[in-house]
C-alpha cells in the first residue's frame, strides 16, 4: 500500500511542479485586488505540467478558476465564517478564494497566492447580493472535498477525438452524483452558481410550441474557458498600463528599435 501511495504522491508532485515563468504578465495585480468583489470568478493561466495539459485539451490559455469569497468579514453568515477558520489560519483580513488543487482538493487560498500570474475576472452580471452570498455558502460547504481525478481523464476522452478508447470504457460525466465528495475547480464553481440557477452556457431548447427554453449545462463538462465564453458573465482585464487617454498608445514603452511604417 505504501508502494502505491508514493506512486500516487510522486505523479502529483511531477504534475503540479510549476514552471519558471518565461515572460511577464498582463495584470496590475494591486488593482484587480481593489476592484474584485465576492462571487467573481478569476481565471488562471497556469505554469503547471497539469495545467498545460488542460489548455492543450481545452485549446484556451486558461488552465484553472478560481471563486473570491473576499475576506472573512465579507462572508455575512456566521456558521459560514467559523467554517472558513477551520481551513484557514491565515490573518482575518487576508482576501481569500476557494479552489480545488489536484493533492489538495478543494481549499481556501489567499489571492495573494496568484500576485505573479496572469489572471483575469470573470464577473456574474447582475446577480443579487442573496445569490452571491448562496454561491459563496455553496462553495465553502465543499471545503475537503477531494479532487476528482477521474474527471480529468473522462474530459480528455470527451474533447479528444481519440479513437484508441474502447466504447466499453463509459465516461462518468453524463452521470451527475448529488453524494459525490470529488470534484475539479470548475465543477465546484459552475455547480454553485447552478444552486441560484444562474447561467454559464445553457443549452437552449424548443418546446412544442417552438419557443425558446433553457436548460442548464452539465457542470461537470464545464471547464475554465467556458466562464470566459459566457455571454451572463462581464470580462475585466487590467493589464499592466492604464489607458485611459486618446492616443496613449502613441507614448508606450515600446523599444527604440521599433518604427512605426506609415503608409501615407
Amino acid at each position: 500500500m505504501k508502494f502505491f501511495e508514493r506512486l500516487q504522491k510522486w505523479v502529483v508532485d511531477y504534475l503540479m511542479y510549476e514552471m519558471p515563468r518565461t515572460n511577464t504578465p498582463i495584470c496590475d495585480f494591486d488593482k484587480l485586488s481593489y476592484e474584485i468583489r465576492p462571487g467573481d470568478v478569476l481565471l488562471v493561466e497556469g505554469r503547471t505540467r497539469i495545467s498545460a495539459f488542460t489548455k492543450s485539451i481545452t485549446q484556451s490559455p486558461w488552465s484553472h478558476a478560481v471563486l473570491y469569497i473576499g475576506r472573512l468579514h465579507d462572508i455575512e453568515h456566521p456558521i459560514l465564517r467559523q467554517r472558513i477558520k477551520e481551513f484557514y489560519q491565515g490573518e482575518p483580513t487576508e482576501q481569500l478564494v476557494i479552489e480545488s488543487l489536484l493533492g489538495c482538493g478543494t481549499i481556501i487560498s489567499p489571492l495573494s497566492r496568484y500576485k505573479s500570474e496572469h489572471i483575469r475576472i470573470c464577473r456574474p452580471n447582475g446577480i443579487s447580493k442573496v445569490d452571491a452570498q448562496n454561491v459563496l455558502a455553496y462553495a465553502i460547504d465543499r471545503l475537503g472535498y477531494e479532487y476528482d481525478v477521474r474527471q480529468i481523464f473522462d474530459l480528455m476522452r470527451f474533447l479528444l477525438p481519440w479513437k484508441f478508447f474502447p466504447k466499453r470504457w463509459r465516461s462518468s460525466l453524463f452521470f451527475e452524483d448529488s453524494k459525490s465528495t470529488r470534484q475539479i475547480c470548475s465543477t465546484l464553481i459552475a455547480e454553485a452558481f447552478r444552486s441560484v440557477q444562474f447561467p454559464i452556457l445553457p443549452i437552449l431548447k424548443k418546446d412544442e410550441t417552438e419557443n425558446i427554453q433553457l436548460a442548464p449545462g452539465n457542470p461537470r463538462l464545464y471547464t475554465p474557458k467556458d466562464f470566459d465564453y459566457s455571454p451572463f458573465f462581464q470580462i475585466i482585464k487590467y493589464p499592466i498600463f492604464t489607458l485611459t487617454e486618446e492616443a496613449l498608445y502613441r507614448h508606450l514603452p515600446w523599444e527604440k528599435n521599433e518604427k512605426t511604417k506609415t503608409l501615407i
